[in-house]
Parts: C-alpha cells; sequence; structure tokens
C-alpha cells in the first residue's frame, strides 16, 4: 500500500504575495533554514493556497507536470531563483543598502526577465460583465504554461518595489525566524509576521530569562 502524500499548510503572513513567496523559506536568520518548495508540486500547492491558481488549474498543470519533468524542474528552479532575488532586493532596501551595487543590478535582472515573460502573458479578459487584467496559461502546443505560477509573483514583486509601500516592508523580531510582511498597522507597529507564534515565543523568551535573572 503506497504512502499518502500529506500537504503542506502554509502560511500566508506576508501581506502580498511575493512577500508570501519569499517565506517558503522558514528560519532562514538561524543558519539552518527549512525549504518548503521541494518540488514543483510544493509551488503548485503554495499557489493554490495564497488563491493564484484555482484548483482545476493547479491539477491541469501537475498533469502537465508529469509530461514535462524536466520542464517542471526547471519551472522550480527558476522559481527559487526568483524567490531569493526577490528577497535579496527587499533586505537591502530594509537595510537601507545602496541601490547602485553589483549584485543589486544582478538580482533586478533576474526579476526583470520573469516579469518580460510574465507581462507576455497577461491579457484583458471578459469578467463579470465588464473587463479585467488574466494570463494567458496556454502554450503553443495548448498545453498549460508550467512556469505561469511564476507570473504574479513577478508582477506583484514589480509593484511592491515601485510603490510606497515598500517602505512598510518589515523583518519579523522573532528570533531567526526571517520572514517578511507588509505592516499596515495605523502607526506602523507590528513587529512580528504573526504575535500568535513569534510574539508569543519572545514573551515566553523573555519571562524565562526574567526568572532566571530573578533567582541567580
Amino acid at each position: 500500500m503506497g504512502s499518502v502524500r500529506r500537504e503542506r499548510r502554509f502560511e500566508l503572513r506576508g501581506g502580498v504575495v511575493c512577500l508570501d513567496f519569499v517565506n517558503t523559506v522558514g528560519w532562514r536568520l538561524t543558519g539552518y533554514p527549512s525549504e518548503y518548495l521541494r518540488s514543483y508540486e510544493d509551488l503548485l500547492e503554495w499557489s493554490r493556497q495564497a488563491g493564484l491558481l484555482a484548483l482545476e488549474e493547479t491539477e491541469g498543470l501537475s498533469r502537465q507536470a508529469m509530461l514535462e519533468p524536466e520542464g517542471a524542474r526547471e519551472t522550480l528552479s527558476r522559481a527559487l531563483a526568483l524567490r531569493e532575488a526577490v528577497h535579496r532586493t527587499i533586505s537591502r532596501t530594509i537595510a537601507g543598502e545602496s541601490q547602485e551595487e553589483s549584485d543589486l543590478s544582478a538580482d533586478l535582472s533576474a526579476l526583470n526577465r520573469e516579469l518580460s515573460i510574465a507581462l507576455s502573458h497577461l491579457r484583458v479578459m471578459p469578467a463579470d460583465g465588464a473587463y479585467g487584467w488574466g494570463w494567458e496559461r496556454s502554450g503553443d502546443d495548448g498545453g498549460a504554461r508550467l512556469d505561469s505560477p511564476l507570473w504574479p509573483v513577478a508582477q506583484s514583486a514589480a509593484e511592491l518595489l515601485t510603490s510606497e509601500r515598500l517602505g512598510r516592508v518589515k523583518v519579523c523580531a522573532g528570533e531567526g525566524c526571517g520572514w517578511v510582511f507588509l505592516d499596515e498597522s495605523r502607526n506602523g507597529s507590528r513587529r512580528w509576521c504573526d504575535s500568535r507564534d513569534c510574539g508569543n515565543r519572545e514573551r515566553v523568551r523573555r519571562h524565562l530569562a526574567r526568572k532566571r535573572a530573578s533567582d541567580s
């Protein structure tokens, strides 16, 4: 009897698609990060949970991946490269580093390559009696484009980097966490990716530290 693959439940705490995508690595700052996108199927599942793919689109891409395993592996590699380029670019902005460095240029080039591909598939489509933006996901051969989950991520990253909201992106204050989020609180006081998770751990850590100090 075969084993049942257990779906990962992705935590979407970034506040915007590209930050949720950056957060598909856990505990970046510990030195022992956890990779959550280990397969093309993981990428599809994240996209579905993030609201970027409907269930039937996810299933169609999964079938296409079985027909094109090399294409699926290539898309996953591109996804990870895009994620890290976005992460480094945003991290430099948060840290106030120069935007003229060669490494930044390489990261923006990586993003712009994916953005160029994405925008070539953006279409005006009928939507609820009017019109809206949508993605043309079919390739020239009629099959689903395996890289289509990357398109809204690249678009989201470009929109964030060119908006005033970029100044509201923060890194979680939780020790070792490293997740990023858009602080949309009224007074800009949000510190945690989730106060019930990292915030609670930090409160417990401080309580234990005070207790050890008083006991000594």
